[in-house]
């Protein structure tokens, strides 16, 4: 009887090791699916700095350098693949939007002249004549 406890106890263990390798792996990422959908949304990225994307770019960029001079666990690894992934998406996204609407701003501002903006032209009997009483005949 001790022995099938102690083989559920150890499947109970790899279980959770497992559980706790794939929460290390995507628990960086999962936080930007939300600000991911929301952008995406509302087509405006401007409360996402693109330097932090850079910063973690970086940093799991060397990570994995290091663990090709040094291995260490592999959902480490995984997760800087991960983090990679995930920041070539955002900046994507946010660079897409970002151009739309530089692209889309740049045809309101050509596409804004309308007739009802324009001061009214005076007409050619104004102009000639330099009055705003219309010309009758004599």
């Amino acid at each position: 009887m001790e022995q099938g406890s102690e083989e559920n106890m150890e499947s109970s263990w790899t279980l959770l090791s497992w559980m706790a390798s794939g929460v290390m792996v995507f628990g960086g990422a999962v936080p930007y699916v939300p600000q991911y959908q929301e952008i995406q949304r509302t087509s405006n990225a401007e409360g996402f700095s693109t330097r932090v994307c850079l910063v973690l770019l970086i940093a799991n960029i060397l990570r994995i350098f290091f663990w090709i001079g040094k291995q260490f666990e592999l959902p480490l690894l995984l997760q800087s693949v991960v983090m990679i992934l995930t920041m070539l998406a955002m900046l994507h996204l946010c660079c897409s939007i970002q151009s739309s609407n530089r692209v889309s701003t740049k045809q309101h501002h050509i596409t804004a002249v309308d007739e009802s903006d324009r001061a009214p032209r005076p007409s050619i009997t104004q102009s000639i004549l330099g009055s705003d009483k219309p010309v009758t005949g004599t």
